[in-house]
């Protein structure tokens, strides 16, 4: 066990990257730093986190704002679920810890979206305690380097882990070994064609010896992926636009959105003017169909959505049930899908040209 950390603390010191939340071993920092890595790659992580902390310097201020506010910054970030739980847990912080961040693991796993890596990595690094963080980076290092072919998703696989990782984990300084282990897997084990000719571990990874890189680790459940079918209406009357806040327990809830309509397939502007949802919003009031964009693929984690902006004047002042009617130059008001604000964004400039 002492080599594995020689070789692992040797080639972090050499290798380590200086990123602005390892500046400061705040817990504050550590969390949303965890939560925004979450599903975002670090080189776009890290503009999102200085605006963040720039926004929201402390617990006090993130806790004291809105969540709207909150969703507006992490706008573009995706998996927005994310932000609306950093906002929940701000407020358990204030309300039940007295405004101070909790320093015990089980305290950590109480707040709002705070899962066992979270908590891990939280825990380590802020106040130095020895429980191991395990990311898709430590399940394939470990999986590569000690020959583990137990699937990671499995029970089995998660208590395998959780025991070498628990056992490997440095005591005197664990948020360095945790980082470090991170580290190893995002610049050297990479999941495809990693350069194992430069590997520190190569003369220790049984992966290696065995020709078993490309195999490991393992998982037994492949996520079937959901294909969905948004038509977004850009209605326009006025000057002004329309839009929609989502509402239920779906994909950029609390988000605001142009009107939409979910079809089972790809329609047509035919399809669309018969489609009764469609119908009943603007019954026999005049509209005019002005441009319709082609299909835009929007890739999400398990989903595909297939994307078409309808473009469409408005006779009157239609109000469909929780429709917004707003200028442009307010859209920096609301928290508003990527994919969306691009479309807007784009329709602007061109109206400017």
């Amino acid at each position: 066990m002492s080599e594995f950390h020689k070789i692992l603390s040797d080639w972090y010191k050499h290798n380590k990257r200086d990123l602005p939340w390892r500046s400061n071993r705040d817990p504050y920092y550590v969390w949303i730093s965890e939560i925004i890595l979450q599903q975002t790659r670090v080189d776009q992580g890290i503009e999102y986190f200085v605006r963040f902390i720039e926004q929201f310097p402390n617990i006090a201020s993130l806790a004291g704002s809105s969540e709207n506010e909150v969703l507006k910054m992490w706008q573009g970030l995706g998996y927005y679920s994310r932000a609306r739980n950093i906002y929940v847990a701000a407020g358990q912080i204030m309300n039940h810890f007295n405004g101070r961040f909790p320093d015990s693991h089980n305290d950590i796993l109480k707040l709002k979206g705070v899962g066992d890596y979270t908590a891990a990595a939280i825990a380590s690094i802020a106040f130095g305690l020895p429980h191991a963080a395990i990311d898709g980076n430590v399940y394939r290092v470990l999986s590569r380097i000690f020959g583990i072919h137990t699937p990671i998703d499995s029970t089995q696989g998660k208590r395998e882990f959780l025991e070498l990782s628990t056992f490997l984990i440095e005591r005197d300084n664990p948020g360095a070994y945790n980082e470090a282990l991170m580290e190893f897997g995002a610049l050297q084990c990479v999941p495809r064609n990693p350069d194992c000719t430069v590997c520190p571990f190569q003369n220790q990874c049984i992966a290696f010896s065995r020709s078993e890189i490309a195999a490991l680790p393992v998982k037994s459940i492949k996520v079937k992926v959901r294909h969905r079918f948004f038509n977004y209406l850009y209605l326009k009357h006025d000057k002004s636009i329309i839009l929609e806040k989502r509402e239920g327990n779906d994909i950029w809830q609390n988000m605001y959105q142009l009107p939409l309509i979910e079809s089972i397939k790809a329609i047509t502007t035919e399809e669309l003017l018969l489609d009764e949802k469609f119908k009943l919003l603007f019954e026999k009031d005049p509209i005019v169909i002005e441009s319709v964009s082609s299909e835009i693929l929007h890739i999400l984690s398990h989903q595909k959505l297939h994307v078409r902006f309808f473009e469409i004047s408005i006779s009157k002042n239609q109000a469909g049930t929780g429709w917004i009617k707003i200028v442009p130059e307010a859209l920096s008001e609301y928290p508003i899908p990527k994919l969306i604000d691009n479309f807007l964004m784009e329709k602007n400039r061109n109206k400017m040209d």
